[in-house]
């Protein structure tokens, strides 16, 4: 997933970025605000985790965030085949 994409949809992003990583806390996610090398940082801060796994775990998320099936509402782009 493109990481922009993520940013543009920051808030729909927040809510599955706590489902994934439940020790973020709401605060640290508007801090955040969409930036990656920030949500590295606060997941290496909270998890006690090395800047590799933080990446690794990133990295994995970011392809199962939006899954195909999913649809982004503020992505007009985005459509469902019929």
């Amino acid at each position: 997933m493109n990481w922009e994409r993520i940013k543009g949809n920051w808030t729909q992003a927040k809510g599955r970025i706590r489902l994934q990583w439940g020790k973020l806390t709401d605060d640290q996610l508007d801090v955040i605000e969409g930036r990656r090398d920030l949500l590295l940082g606060k997941l290496q801060e909270a998890y006690g985790i090395s800047q590799d796994e933080a990446e690794r775990q990133v990295r994995d998320w970011e392809g199962t965030a939006f899954g195909d099936d999913d649809t982004l509402e503020s992505d007009p782009t985005r459509r469902r085949a019929m």
